[in-house]
């Protein structure tokens, strides 16, 4: 992005591209989203970074106005398929937290010199920098809407230490983390004392959400037993299990119509119960990818608008999203065998909840446990639970495509399913269909659309 550009963002405040880039002002040693209602520094004092690890790489501290470590996140990290997209949406991921960098390397097939390398060289951050931005705003989530202990709170957001906890939050919000949970609560109700109730969250997107479609598609397929959807149009409640990678989570998120949210952006009100607390940044991002949060509708709609086809249905529904997977390797699972078919596979291999929470009883089997089950979905099973075929969020698209269509059973259909819900490919298209390369790179969107728009006894 050119200077002429972001700073025309950041003086007329542009939502848009909150989350595309950061600014920081020399002066004050702070950095903001476009967006930030603060007075506009002048320009010779701007800086501006890719990512907030650069900012503060650079020595800049979180505004408390802005918050811009809650800022959507880069839609471009869905669509590139190189090392740099496939890394980030990696770390979002908790990889590093999980397997260091060079776990992180090993999945992506470079050296752990070569990704740190690009990773700086464009982004002016590496894993380990864009891993610890990332574990503060974990940090301050729980900080902010538990009274842990000071102390599980440090482990629980991924850091190795108490004193690497502490330092990393003076450095990224200029106070102690006691001084960060006193201000948030300041005159106001305190937050529970475990996190029994669940951790409340606020999922933020930018523009305009269509969440009646995304909440229709999710009730469409919901499983019984892991999924359910509740309440009327305009008010329901998503709720469904999750297996993660150190315990299982029970997610709720909650509908808001586009009234709810203004043009520039909102957000899904969510609450997360873990087992395990190191969990919480891994299920927000399932979660993110799922509702498909950090799209960037405007590029969107622009581009699939200017169709004389699809024009009229951009109009209706601007914001549409195209949702992922909460879980890649059960969505693939059942864009395989169907909702029926599922449904069988979780009452008969699936792990039982103890104790249930209302219908949602069991976890969706793992590949391991589906491996014995036959034919093309235990072949699928076998392939995820070996570690030949991958479905995590670096995985090179092209390659697990190829993978995929060498297993038994799945058809162009079902790995195009796969590919965009499993993979969040937002230019994913069958072949053969008569979907022109001027809707590229948004193929998927496009397809959402016209999906939605078919009359209700025609959708498939």
């Amino acid at each position: 992005m050119d200077e002429e550009t972001g700073y025309g963002a950041v003086r007329s405040r542009d939502a848009r591209f909150d989350g595309a880039f950061f600014f920081a002002v020399r002066t004050t040693g702070i950095y903001c989203r476009p967006s930030c209602p603060a007075v506009t520094p002048k320009r010779e004092n701007v800086r501006y970074y890719a990512t907030a690890a650069a900012a503060q790489g650079s020595g800049f501290r979180a505004c408390r106005r802005c918050r811009p470590d809650a800022a959507p996140g880069s839609a471009e990290w869905n669509v590139r398929a190189d090392v740099v997209g496939r890394a980030m949406r990696m770390i979002g991921d908790g990889v590093v937290d999980r397997e260091g960098v060079a776990g992180l390397a090993v999945r992506l097939g470079y050296s752990a010199r070569q990704v740190q390398r690009q990773l700086t060289a464009e982004l002016g951050a590496g894993p380990v920098a864009l891993a610890r931005a990332q574990r503060a705003h974990t940090a301050r989530i729980l900080l902010q809407t538990t009274r842990l202990p000071v102390t599980e709170i440090a482990f629980a957001a991924g850091f190795a230490s108490v004193r690497q906890f502490n330092d990393t939050v003076r450095t990224v919000y200029a106070t102690t983390p006691t001084g960060l949970r006193t201000a948030a609560h300041r005159g106001g109700a305190r937050p529970p004392a475990t996190p029994s109730a669940g951790i409340p969250l606020r999922l933020a997107h930018r523009g305009p959400y269509q969440a009646t479609a995304v909440f229709d598609l999710l009730a469409a397929e919901a499983v019984p037993g892991i999924e359910e959807v509740t309440g009327d149009s305009g008010a329901r409640t998503y709720r469904r299990t999750l297996r993660l990678p150190y315990g299982t989570g029970i997610v709720a998120v909650g509908e808001r119509t586009a009234g709810a949210s203004g043009h520039g952006g909102g957000w899904l009100d969510a609450r997360l119960h873990l087992t395990d607390l190191r969990d919480l940044t891994t299920a927000v991002q399932r979660l993110r990818r799922l509702f498909d949060l950090d799209a960037d509708p405007y590029a969107v709609d622009e581009r699939l608008g200017a169709d004389p086809r699809l024009a009229p249905l951009v109009a209706a529904r601007p914001g549409l999203r195209s949702p992922g997977a909460a879980d890649p390797e059960e969505l693939a699972v059942r864009a395989l065998v169907g909702r029926h078919r599922a449904e069988r596979l979780v009452r008969a291999y699936g792990k039982t909840l103890d104790p249930p929470c209302g219908t949602l009883t069991h976890l969706f089997p793992g590949p391991a446990a589906l491996a014995d089950c036959g034919g093309p979905p235990g072949a699928l099973a076998t392939a995820l639970a070996d570690g030949s075929l991958r479905l995590d969020p670096g995985a090179d698209r092209e390659a697990t495509q190829a993978a995929l269509l060498a297993l038994p059973g799945l058809d162009a259909r079902v790995v195009t399913v796969i590919r965009t819900r499993a993979l969040g490919d937002p230019d994913a298209a069958p072949p053969g269909a008569p979907v022109p390369d001027a809707w590229r790179p948004w193929r998927s969107y496009a397809l959402r659309h016209l999906e939605t728009a078919r009359p209700e006894g025609e959708k498939t």
